[in-house]
């Protein structure tokens, strides 16, 4: 190998090249530049505070080279890091990087302990440097990630985090923000997720650094992913519309029947989505070791803050969702609350949203009747907009529904007054308390507002203060047949058939009587048809008290409502086509008598099947049926599809019930939520939204798609014509046209004055020459 003795000395990296590649023959000119090395040194740190080139070139060369000759840098390492330690903040900026970049290489070649370095890294963040501190912080990442990769560390971790804690009471307020900053980002990447981390990032939200607070006050806030759907969940729901569907497969379709169908697909959708575990990937509120001690810290830290109100409001979200979650009792902070629950207080909609987050069912009912009733006086009332009436029915709506026990029933008489309101939005708002409260607790509201009662309804148990509805079985399991754990699946494979052969658009019937196909088809038809016009007319009235009336009442005017439907309702054909429009005629005494009794046997036979719902003796073997079932077999994955396919029916329609009234969307969610309150839940308000610029402008284009471009009409009828005098002036030479052109010219009052002068002037010097 042909040797340069004369350009190596001064020729780094061609000696690097060579030296990987065969170490042992250029072992003199690694010596010779080892040598110029610490000679360089030691002049070095006579003046730190200047940059030194030489030995800037020398430090990156030996880092290079270190692991060909490991035993002659044995001091490398430490060196460096004792010239980083003696004068940290002293350095030249760039040989400071410098000896960073240097050790970092180092340690990627496994020759110093991440221990020592992590440690030194960590006092460097003190440096003013924030080029440094942003480098450092990712290699301290990066770092701590490898060594996790495979296997837990723990001995590093636990050093590292006890230096980290000391570092988050440093007097250096930048090195303890990027302390935190370092530790929350390794909680996130799920390096550093266990309880101590999140431990020691809750003391920071006690400093009295505000830049720090605010940070772990943010990791605190941070907020659960939604979960996806699967598609096993879409196999799911098509085998429960498939077992609810058996029952009555063969029977007529009819309009009435379909919505049926989607109905139960509705409810089917919304239960669903309430049974779906939350997803906690930033759960770091659930780890805090002792969440009463801290909250009343935080709370109390709260009270005496002199800070922006933003970090107030921040520390108050991290207080109540304490509360919420882990079911604290901190009775000042409702008081405290109070004071901010005005219509025209900034970000009163968090405020209502705290409130409502801090709320659950161990909390005592007194503690929140103070916080219900400031909503009530401050914002439901009639003085205010509807859109503040909204929010605050919005915001009593989610604090009843983590605890019911905090309404009275002549406060919910009042409210729920409010759906007859002309607006809008205080009438959702209205009802959605209303509906809330037909599901949790509908002793509470007036009988004619309770609604047709149901299956689920009569196994409702309302629950008193602190009691736990703990249940021994599975509800719905009654719906499973013991003996069909040993089914032969040729049985299935049958049945699934039969599934296909049917049509697609099928409708359920979820009926629990067959009195109903007792009856003839002429008065089936007719049946269909009112409920189809009174479901259509029913879902714009606004009064429930109306739409839920009694069955006397419905007897009385039965025959009315009958004449009118019948004259105003269309036969509809299974496409949707009009066959024929019924004319209006007056009905006989006799037809009048048949459809009366036809309408007793159909109430007296949905009355039987609410009464078999409601018998004690009923419900009595329902559950022991369940638990039965529950303690005999293993439950497979189509048993819960049947199990939930029977809780499906009881609450679509067990009694045979008309539905008259549009339910909320969000009714699941209002009545099984998660562990958090969302704020579009307390300012939905249910109002036409007013465009905005691309908006309004897209529906213009849209309104202009059919419309003719405009143009221009000829002048002329007949084209072949002669030219007029206007359109020959065009052509003409301007010279032509100038005087014309320039038009009259308006003369000024004085040019006026002296024309009168000089034609007086002239009249009178013709009359004396007459």
């Amino acid at each position: 190998m042909v040797r340069h003795n004369n350009q190596l000395p001064t020729n780094l990296p061609q000696l690097q090249n060579l030296l990987k590649r065969d170490p042992a023959s250029y072992k003199d000119e690694f010596m010779q530049q080892q040598r110029h090395y610490n000679s360089t040194r030691l002049v070095f740190e006579m003046k730190p505070d200047q940059y030194n080139k030489d030995l800037d070139d020398l430090v990156m060369f030996l880092a290079q080279v270190s692991h060909c000759f490991p035993e002659d840098l044995k001091e490398y390492p430490q060196e460096l890091m004792d010239i980083l330690q003696r004068h940290p903040t002293t350095l030249h900026p760039d040989m400071r990087k410098t000896f960073c970049r240097a050790l970092i290489l180092l340690r990627n070649k496994n020759l110093i302990s991440p221990t020592s370095l992590l440690t030194l890294f960590f006092q460097l963040l003190r440096c003013p440097d924030k080029e440094l501190r942003a480098f450092l912080k990712n290699h301290i990442i990066t770092d701590i990630k490898n060594v996790n990769s495979k296997s837990k560390n723990i001995k590093l971790n636990n050093v590292l985090q006890n230096f980290m804690f000391a570092m988050l009471k440093d007097s250096n307020i930048t090195a303890a923000k990027m302390s935190l900053d370092v530790m929350i980002e390794l909680y996130k990447k799920n390096i550093w997720n266990d309880q101590k981390t999140v431990n020691v990032i809750a003391t920071a939200c006690l400093s009295k650094t505000t830049k720090v607070m605010v940070t772990a006050l943010q990791f605190f806030m941070g907020s659960d992913e939604k979960q996806e759907d699967s598609d096993s969940e879409g196999e799911n729901e098509n085998v429960i519309i498939r077992e609810v569907g058996m029952a009555a497969r063969v029977n007529k379709k009819s309009r009435k029947r379909e919505k049926q169908m989607e109905k139960v697909k509705k409810t089917l959708k919304k239960r669903n989505n309430s049974k779906k575990a939350p997803v906690f990937n930033f759960s770091a509120i659930h780890l805090i070791r002792d969440p009463q001690s801290f909250a009343e810290q935080l709370f109390k830290h709260v009270e005496g803050m002199n800070e922006r109100f933003e970090v107030k409001v921040m520390a108050l979200d991290v207080i109540s969702r304490l509360i919420g979650i882990h079911q604290l009792f901190i009775f000042n902070f409702y008081p405290y609350l109070n004071r901010f629950l005005q219509p025209h207080q900034r970000d009163v909609t968090k405020m209502l949203l705290f409130a409502a987050q801090a709320s659950h069912e161990l909390l005592p009912p007194d503690v929140l009747e103070s916080v219900v009733s400031a909503i009530v006086s401050n914002f439901v009332t009639e003085r205010n907009s509807a859109e503040v009436m909204a929010v605050g029915l919005n915001a009593i709506r989610e604090i009843c529904a983590r605890c019911p026990l905090v309404m009275n029933a002549e406060l919910l008489r009042e409210l729920i007054e409010y759906r007859s309101s002309k607006q809008k939005s205080v009438m959702m708002a209205s009802r959605s308390i209303l509906q809330l409260y037909r599901v949790i607790n509908p002793e509470m509201l007036p009988r004619k507002e309770r609604g047709r009662p149901t299956e689920a309804m009569s196994e409702l148990t309302i629950k008193a203060y602190g009691a736990v509805d703990a249940k021994d079985y599975i509800p719905g399991a009654e719906a499973l047949n013991p003996d069909d754990e040993n089914a032969d699946p040729d049985d299935e494979k049958d049945e699934s058939a039969a599934d296909d052969e049917s049509d697609d658009d099928g409708w359920v019937d979820v009926s629990h009587s067959d009195d109903d196909e007792e009856v003839d088809t002429d008065s089936e038809v007719e049946d269909s048809d009112e409920d189809d016009e009174e479901d259509d007319s029913d879902e714009e009235e606004v009064d429930s008290g109306e739409e839920e009336g009694s069955d006397e009442e419905e007897e009385e005017n039965s025959d009315d409502e009958d004449g009118d439907e019948e004259a105003d309702s269309d036969e509809e054909s299974e496409d949707g086509g009009v066959v024929e429009k019924r004319v209006k005629r007056p009905m006989t005494k006799q037809e009048k008598k048949k459809q009366k009794r036809i309408e007793k046997d159909l109430k007296r036979s949905r009355k039987k099947t609410v009464a078999a719902a409601e018998d004690p003796s009923v419900i009595e073997e329902r559950k022991t049926k369940a638990a039965a079932v529950s303690l005999s077999r293993i439950l497979t994955d189509k048993d819960f599809a049947k199990i939930d396919a029977a809780q499906v029916k009881k609450q679509v329609d067990a009694s045979k019930a008309r539905q008259k009234r549009k339910i909320a969307d969000d009714l699941d969610d209002t009545i099984k939520r998660g562990e958090l309150v969302r704020l579009d839940d307390i300012e939905k308000v249910y109002k036409k939204r007013r465009h905005d610029k691309d908006s309004r402008l897209t529906t213009v284009l849209e309104g202009r798609a059919d419309r003719e471009k405009p143009t221009r009409k000829p002048k002329r009828q007949n084209p072949n014509a002669s030219t007029t005098n206007r359109e020959k002036t065009k052509n003409k030479n301007f010279m032509m046209l100038k005087q014309k052109a320039r038009g009259k010219q308006k003369r000024s009052f004085k040019d006026k004055q002296i024309a009168l002068r000089n034609a007086l002037l002239k009249q009178k010097k013709m009359g004396l020459k007459k």
